[in-house]
């Protein structure tokens, strides 16, 4: 049985009709040449030696500030992968000037690994231990607040791969960097993606919403 028929299975046999079934949203930085490894900085992912780590900061502004402050601002859980979510605990709780801070630590951060269990050292986290795919569609299945991922490359392989992402937001940066771990790589599902929104930024950044949308 695939995840996104576990998904349906579950969703039948617990949910009722008028029960909102969780979204999941993955918001990741991409180069033109669809890399997002690295984006943050320097030694964040040097994985098969990716030297051009920090790519994303020149690049950001007001504009790009001010949309994922308000995506931030709407209610809901945050979905982590290992490494992703370790290096967000090295960094973010010690920026005490800086609002997201307190966000991050007030929302439920849900990380899939098969090395981490509970109790985790960040506040209001919840390891999700065994098969990453099988996890993530139980607790879609659930009841509960929309789910958003942040960065997490190889957790959103297996998402994509078992069609459990329902949209992206995507902030498409104009260069191209030639190397580096993909968007969307080799094994993934067919999908069709629907445009909702298109925001340009002063730096030449496009931030584009995607819903996933059946195939015809």
């Amino acid at each position: 049985m695939s995840c996104h028929e576990l998904v349906r299975l579950l969703s039948a046999d617990h949910i009722h009709e008028e029960q909102h079934l969780r979204r999941i949203t993955a918001v990741e930085n991409v180069s033109l040449d669809g890399v997002m490894q690295a984006p943050g900085g320097a030694d964040e992912d040097t994985r098969d030696g990716f030297a051009h780590g920090g790519w994303a900061g020149p690049y950001g502004d007001h504009v790009l500030g001010e949309y994922m402050g308000r995506g931030m601002a709407e209610e809901g859980a945050l979905l982590f992968g290992r490494r992703t979510y370790e290096q967000f605990f090295r960094y973010w709780p010690h920026q005490t000037d800086n609002p997201f801070t307190a966000v991050l630590d007030a929302r439920t951060k849900y990380v899939t690994s098969t090395k981490l269990a509970d109790p985790l050292p960040w506040q209001n986290s919840v390891a999700l231990p065994g098969d990453a795919g099988e996890s993530v569609a139980r607790l879609k299945a659930e009841d509960g607040p929309d789910l958003t991922l942040l960065g997490s490359g190889e957790l959103l392989q297996t998402l994509v791969r078992h069609d459990l992402v329902d949209e992206f937001v995507l902030t498409v940066h104009p260069l191209v960097l030639g190397s580096g771990q993909r968007l969307f790589r080799n094994g993934g599902q067919p999908t069709s993606l629907e445009l909702v929104e298109t925001l340009p930024t002063t730096t030449g950044v496009i931030i584009a919403r995607y819903r996933a949308v059946a195939m015809a």
